[in-house]
């Protein structure tokens, strides 16, 4: 009996989006720093222990970004970085910025995934036949 080719792993790509998505937003709440640092309060133990509390999260979340909670988590965090208004109205805009983006992220995958079971992607389809 011929095995079937597999095709391309949508959500392997789809992790590794993710993934750089919160290395990018690691690396944005960092730059939150010199900002928080600067302006009226200047940079609190409060303050900084919370960029630096939330950069550890989203770093930490990366590598799990397989699991089936994933995505929820990540929206999660956003929900936490919001909350950072409080602290600052940089850190609330950050959170805002990036809760729309996995936002986005979120509707891509459930596309994605209406695609995957109606067997629409590209590496569902059956190779032309000669003949």
């Amino acid at each position: 009996m011929e095995q079937q080719p597999v095709g391309p792993d949508p959500w392997k790509s789809f992790r590794g989006v993710m993934a750089g998505t919160l290395i990018l937003e690691a690396i944005v709440v960092l730059l939150a720093l010199p900002v928080v640092s600067f302006s009226h309060g200047g940079l609190t133990w409060v303050s900084g222990g919370f960029l630096l509390g939330m950069t550890g999260v989203l770093i930490l979340l990366t590598g799990m970004q397989g699991k089936p909670w994933a995505l929820k988590a990540n929206l999660a965090a956003q929900v936490l970085l919001i909350g950072g208004v409080f602290i600052h109205a940089a850190i609330g805009f950050i959170g805002v910025v990036f809760a729309a983006v996995w936002l986005l992220i979120a509707y891509l995958r459930a596309e994605v995934k209406r695609r995957q079971d109606r067997g629409l992607l590209p590496g569902q389809q059956r190779p032309p036949t000669d003949g």
